[in-house]
């Protein structure tokens, strides 16, 4: 089997969108309020708001809110996939009647968001719970044969009222959220008897009329439809929901079929765990020999395979819980089990395995200039091709010249084809099986960045490349594999430098074509930085000021004076990108007189100076400098912003990224989602907050004014926190299997956190052995009751609109955040009380903790928009 049960993203890439959407407001979030509340959105259950702007602004505000479950890539091109087709061959949903019973609001929710997006799922419901129920209130006990209910006159006659009752309630739950709805209880499905001697009044479905549902869309609503059937004469008959969705989806031919389960999907027998993906053409055979796939499981899963082998290759079935209908259709990750058809792949280690070799070159095609060129080398290197036999996916791997060297991912290049049916997952994770270290390329500014980051377990950017990486353990590993890469760099010609390093992680996630730079080193590696979540639309009492907002046209002059912890590494790789700011000194005393790599702006060549108070004075009297960002350990920064302030004449800004003037009330905090933006634009000296500090402010902010005591924060931060000089919190052998508590009271960010939310916190800090990023789990006294809904609703007022802020239903979790340059927060677990939250943040600690947070303040301060620079998904 090649693709394995799980995968952390299943899918990769769809397409953009168009349709008339209405607005949607999570029941989850409030008590009624007015329409024109702000509007949020997460995974869980939605309610319709009475609202009616303009078509363009309410599409512009559901896709807003749509991002709230998955990314702006992902929602727009799951929405264009989806939108692609007829309106009755987007799905066919099978809904079962424990459901219906207890679960209709969330369920009712769910339908409702599809169809305010603009879409049409057609519903099959059963009702086999309830009619148990009221045969045995009846007196009649339940027959079944073969797992077949028996159903004879008395029952159908029960059956068919139930099936009424069912089929309207939900109707009417739909129709109370403004949704148009339309039950459907007879005429769509024709069937023979099954076996009337043995089943009495069952049905074997014979055909699907489509016309009521294609009536039913075509007059914009959602068809509801029961899982009856009536013969030639009109004779009613029962038949299972299972084989009503099957017998729909073969007449239909729709792009999913989702059976919703309270189990929300199936579950490996040996792991217990859920199996996220399954590829039928790979895996079936496989997965039919394990002990644990019988009963229940392998009659579904055999059942699945025999639908979709006659459906188109794009269709795929997906089991799920209701509450995760909007996560499964409209993210990578999904969250049930996706079981598609998939294709069979071969591997090659010649050109003469390939048969087709037009399409071969065809394929070359799409990514190299000289395919002739490429196919000599290939011809005189060893490698191994993958691919599927229409080479839809075409992966190309160099082995390692060494034993220890890592084999290089030298092409790739997918269809939309060949990402719709998942095949790209399934070459990479062949690739996987064979090489154990792999590094690759891929050019900045792809659109699809985001699945390498999936498949990588590290990743940097270096000028216009991002370089990825997996099987590289520990940081003396990985400091080599990019040392090797700056090293290779430098040792070309002057000019060609491309970049630095700005956001190495560890554990990250992560399409694109491969590059084959000139050497060896840059040949082998990978590189991206992860881009931000974005905000919401809504009220936000402290709105970002965007590049409209920009009152400086001219370029500014930047000096930063400690440039070689991670920090100024990943500053540089900003500044370099941003469009109005100079990079002219950098100052390092462990590094002075070595060239900058990693900056490559006009040309010029930047040396590492180590710049003294003097210095610093002359600097300031000449006007070299227009922003010096002070990037030095606590207590050191001291003596050079005096030399700034002794020259008086005021014109510079400060940034100072230490915790030395935090606490000082002539220094403006740097926080624009909590601070008022003004101040910053007026501000001189900033004094940047902490990483720990920032995520959990983002984390407790909203709820202050219902605090009834002081919140505790459990910190973890990967070791980058540590900086680089060495010690037992940046020793990754005592770090390993561990997690390492310090500062246990008094932490100076406990300090900085409680000064500014003005209420007292208990912070406990810990070090973990993940290379960057922080995950605070927050216990949050309350004042009063709340729910979970409540609190979710007032985080996503409050951070509506802000682009580096996101609010999600469920945990953050910090592989997610690494190498981002936003705050994400979520969680919202309340207590049985009612009385106490917990919510979680994660953040990386390198950039919004750090980097990408001097830059908004440099933006605001110095007159450019506050987002100029920073990579904006």
């Amino acid at each position: 089997m090649l693709s394995g049960l799980r995968s952390s993203s299943r899918r990769a890439v769809r397409l953009p969108t168009s349709r008339n959407l209405r607005v949607i407001r999570p029941a989850a979030a409030i008590p009624s309020t007015s329409s024109s509340s702000p509007l949020r959105i997460t995974a869980s259950s939605y309610v319709t708001t009475s609202f009616s702007p303009s078509p363009l602004s309410t599409r512009s505000t559901v896709i807003q809110l749509l991002n709230n479950i998955g990314s702006k890539r992902e929602v727009e091109q799951y929405l264009s996939h989806f939108t692609s087709v007829q309106s009755q061959q987007f799905a066919v949903i099978k809904v079962g009647g424990a459901i219906i019973t207890e679960h209709l609001d969330s369920l009712s929710n769910s339908l409702s968001f599809l169809n305010h997006v603009g879409l049409f799922p057609v519903v099959v419901h059963g009702a086999g719970p309830q009619l148990n129920k009221m045969l045995e209130a009846a007196g009649v006990e339940p027959q079944f044969e073969d797992g077949i209910r028996v159903t004879d006159g008395k029952t159908l006659a029960l059956a068919r009222q139930l099936f009424l009752d069912e089929n309207l309630k939900l109707v009417e739950a739909l129709e109370k959220l403004g949704v148009r709805a339309r039950p459907i209880t007879g005429g769509v499905f024709q069937a023979d008897y099954l076996d009337r001697e043995k089943y009495d009044l069952v049905g074997k479905i014979t055909s699907v009329d489509k016309r009521p549902i294609e009536a039913a869309i075509k007059a914009g609503c959602l068809p509801i439809l029961t899982s009856t059937a009536e013969t030639a004469e009109g004779q009613l008959l029962n038949v299972n929901a299972d084989i009503a969705a099957g017998e729909l989806a073969r007449a239909l031919q729709p792009l999913k079929i989702v059976y919703l389960s309270e189990k929300g999907g199936l579950f490996n027998g040996e792991t217990n765990e859920k199996i996220s993906t399954i590829n039928l053409d790979e895996e079936y055979a496989g997965l039919m020999e394990q002990w644990w796939c019988r009963y229940g499981t392998r009659l579904k899963i055999k059942e699945i395979k025999e639908l979709l082998d006659g459906l188109p290759r794009t269709s795929s079935v997906a089991i799920i819980a209701t509450e995760d209908l909007q996560k499964e259709l409209f993210t990578d990750t999904g969250a049930g089990t996706l079981i598609r058809r998939g294709n069979k792949l071969t591997a090659m280690s010649s050109i003469e395995g390939f048969e087709d070799r037009a399409r071969l070159e065809e394929v070359l095609g799409r990514e190299k200039s000289e395919v002739s060129e490429y196919l000599s080398f290939l011809r005189a290197t060893k490698f191994k091709a993958y691919a599927d036999e229409p080479l839809e996916v075409l992966a190309i791997v160099l082995p390692g010249e060494g034993p220890n060297e890592p084999a290089r991912l030298d092409f790739f290049s997918s269809t939309k084809a060949g990402w719709l049916g998942n095949v790209a997952d399934n070459v990479f994770n062949s690739i996987k099986k064979e090489y154990p270290r792999l590094i690759w390329s891929v050019r900045q500014g792809d659109g699809q960045l985001g699945w390498h980051f999936d498949k990588s377990q590290g990743s940097f950017s270096h000028g216009d490349q991002v370089h990825f990486w997996y099987g590289y353990e520990g940081p003396e590993e990985v400091k080599s594999l990019i040392g090797g890469f700056l090293a290779d760099a430098g040792s070309r010609e002057s000019g060609r430098s491309e970049g630095a390093v700005t956001g190495i992680k560890q554990q990250a996630r992560g399409f694109a074509t491969c590059t084959r730079p000139g050497s060896r080193w840059a040949a082998s590696m990978g590189s991206v930085l992860r881009q931000p979540r974005r905000g919401f639309a809504s009220t936000n009492p402290n709105p970002p000021l965007g590049s409209s907002n920009a009152t400086n046209g001219k370029p500014s002059k930047v000096a930063l004076i400690g440039a070689r912890g991670y920090t100024g590494q990943a500053l540089i790789g900003l500044i370099n990108s941003h469009p109005h700011f100079d990079l002219t000194h950098v100052s390092s005393r462990e590094l002075a007189g070595k060239k900058l790599e990693g900056y490559a702006k006009g040309g010029k060549e930047i040396v590492y100076q180590d710049l003294g108070v003097e210095d610093i004075r002359r600097m300031e009297e000449n006007d070299e400098v227009d922003c010096w960002v002070m990037a030095l350990p606590n207590g050191v920064c001291g003596p050079f912003v005096d030399a700034v302030e002794d020259v008086g004449k005021g014109k510079s800004v400060i940034v100072d990224l230490s915790a030395d003037f935090r606490f000082d009330s002539k220094w403006t905090y740097g926080l624009p989602e909590l601070v008022p933006r003004e101040t910053l634009t007026k501000a001189s000296r900033i004094s940047n907050p902490g990483c720990y500090a920032t995520a959990a402010q983002i984390a407790i902010a909203p709820l202050v004014p219902y605090l009834t005591g002081s919140p505790t924060i459990f910190g973890v931060s990967g070791y980058s926190g540590a900086g680089t000089k060495p010690s037992p919190k940046n020793d990754v052998n005592q770090l390993k299997d561990n997690l390492m508590p310090y500062s246990l009271t008094d932490h100076i960010h406990e300090r900085e956190i409680g000064t500014q939310l003005g209420v007292p916190v208990a912070f406990v800090p810990h070090v973990a052995v993940w290379f960057q990023g922080i995950h605070h789990t927050v216990s949050i006294p309350l004042a009063k009751e709340m729910t979970s809904r409540e609190i979710r609703n007032l985080y996503q007022d409050r951070y509506a609109g802000e682009k580096l802020i996101k609010v999600t239903g469920e945990a953050p979790l910090v592989k997610n955040i690494s190498g981002k340059h936003g705050v994400e927060v979520g969680g919202f677990g309340v207590h049985s009380s009612g009385e106490r939250v917990v919510v979680c943040a994660t953040i990386d600690n390198l950039l919004k903790g750090a980097a990408t947070q001097c830059l908004q303040n440099m933006n605001l301060a110095l007159g450019y928009g506050e987002y100029d620079g920073i990579p904006l998904d």
